[in-house]
């Protein structure tokens, strides 16, 4: 198993890459199937064979827990997450002893295998293992955050980052209606079974506070080069 520089309490910000720049994700489908990875493999009780006793009402009705499951047991929380189609970021805290490790493991394996299956390929599809940087104070985490959420989905602004900035009102918008990110939950449009809500309320504000701190870190390469050359660098 892969050695971490964190330990149990340890907030992490993680990004996976598609081999060669490659598409992890090619359509909604498997988009989705991304989101019920994030909920059910979180989770060092779920059954070996956890899939097959997922319904579509467990994830219509807000990827919920078959009731027969014993209690969950989180290898980490996760705080948030943004899907793109050739990578994704996750920003989590350690749960328990190698527990970054032990999801990633789990959910990168899964996804390549659904993914060969599917499509028919043999090949390799993430680049590599995971890169990952401990977050070790709360400006940067505020600051991951919006960058997570907001930095990544301006760029799917249909004409482009830039533009995005031109218009913010608009492309933050757009922002929250992309349904792989969990940006809906810091704008307080919803809440979200994937993520540790207590844990949220506890470190972020959201709403309002949260719109405005993702205006600053979006000019944050001018204002506050360190933080946005820190997130850039993984």
């Amino acid at each position: 198993m892969r050695k971490e520089p964190f330990s149990v309490g340890s907030f992490v910000h993680i990004i996976k890459r598609g081999t060669k720049g490659t598409p992890i994700v090619r359509d909604n489908s498997d988009r989705w199937r991304f989101l019920k990875l994030l909920r059910y493999l979180n989770d060092a009780k779920a059954p070996r064979n956890w899939e097959r006793e997922i319904t579509n009402e467990h994830i219509t009705k807000g990827f919920i827990r078959p009731e027969h499951w014993s209690s969950q047991r989180p290898y980490v929380s996760i705080l948030a997450y943004c899907l793109m189609d050739n990578h994704f970021h996750l920003l989590v805290q350690e749960r328990e002893e190698g527990g970054v490790s032990k999801f990633m493991q789990r959910l990168c394996t899964s996804m390549a295998a659904y993914h060969n299956a599917k499509y028919r390929d043999s090949g390799t599809l993430f680049q590599s293992a995971y890169r990952s940087r401990t977050v070790d104070n709360d400006e940067y985490l505020q600051y991951l955050a919006a960058y997570i959420l907001v930095k990544n989905t301006f760029e799917l602004f249909p004409t482009g980052s830039k533009e995005a900035m031109r218009n913010f009102s608009d492309a933050f918008d757009f922002a929250e209606s992309y349904q792989f990110s969990s940006l809906p939950v810091f704008s307080r449009r919803a809440e979200s079974t994937l993520l540790d809500m207590d844990t949220i309320d506890q470190l972020f504000t959201r709403g309002s506070s949260f719109l405005k701190s993702a205006r600053e870190v979006m000019h944050g390469r001018y204002e506050n080069p360190r933080l946005y050359e820190l997130a850039m660098d993984l």
